[in-house]
Order: structure tokens, then sequence, then C-alpha cells
């Protein structure tokens, strides 16, 4: 029972975070110009679904197609979030990059902050998922904290 409260908690936070992914990265990072045309291009919600996908997919691999015991350490944990959380940040600053640079605008050093922004919020979401979604894996359950 407890497993399945963390799981479906896991899937509203995640859900919450794509609701209100704008606010959220408004609020953590606001350049007027630079929000402007992210705002506009709807940059933001493409950004919290990439964070939302790496976090959920990146976790899933770990607990269910690695769960090895070789991996079962805190930290082989602490490599895949650290994995998570490069990615994300690189994968959102191509895209982002692409799109308002067809667009013709030039926010390269805004990009490297907001990523900076988007990398920390990619560490938290992935802690959420592995806490909600671990209790399953046969052999990394108790990776990064025991029960």
């Amino acid at each position: 029972m407890k497993n399945t409260i963390l799981l479906i908690a896991g899937a509203v936070i995640t859900v919450l975070f794509l609701i209100f992914a704008t606010p959220l990265f408004e609020s953590l990072y606001y350049e007027r110009a630079f929000s402007d045309a992210m705002y506009n291009g709807g940059l933001y919600f493409i950004v919290s679904v990439v964070t939302v996908v790496m976090a959920w997919v990146l976790a899933g691999i770990y607990y269910y197609v690695v769960n090895s015991v070789s991996f079962s350490r805190w930290y082989h944990w602490l490599v895949v979030l650290g994995v998570a959380s490069v990615l994300t940040p690189v994968v959102s600053y191509i895209i982002c990059n692409n799109s308002l640079s067809a667009e013709g605008y030039d926010f390269s050093a805004q990009l490297f902050s907001f990523a900076m922004v988007n990398l920390a919020v990619e560490a938290v979401l992935f802690t959420i998922v592995s806490f909600s979604i671990r209790w399953w894996s046969s052999n990394c359950r108790h990776t990064p904290i025991p029960e």
C-alpha cells in the first residue's frame, strides 16, 4: 500500500510540475526578453516535458533494466542522477537554442543560466521519481537510501 501511495505521489508531483513549469522556471530564472521569448515560443512546456521524460526514463532504466546487485550502491544511483542532470539541460539547451535562433534571437548566455536551473530541477525531479518507483525493483530498491 505504501509503495502505491508513493508511486501516485510521484505521478501527481510530475503532473503538477508539468502544469506549473512556466511559473516555476520563471521564479527560478527570469530575464525579461529571454523569458518572454521562451514563453511566446512555448519552450517552457517543451523543457518541462524533456525534464519529466528524462527523469522517468533514466530512473526506470536504472531500477528495472540495469537492476543488478553489482549496481545497487548509492554511488551507482548518483552516477545515473548525474547523467540525468547533465543530459537534460544539454538536450533542452539544444532545443531552445535552435528554436530561438530560428526566430532571430541570440540568448546563449541566458540559455546557459537557464540550463543550470534546469539541472537543479532535474536533480530534484529524478530524486522524487526514484523514491516513487524504486520499490518494485528486485535488486535496487534500497538505493539510494535503504528502507
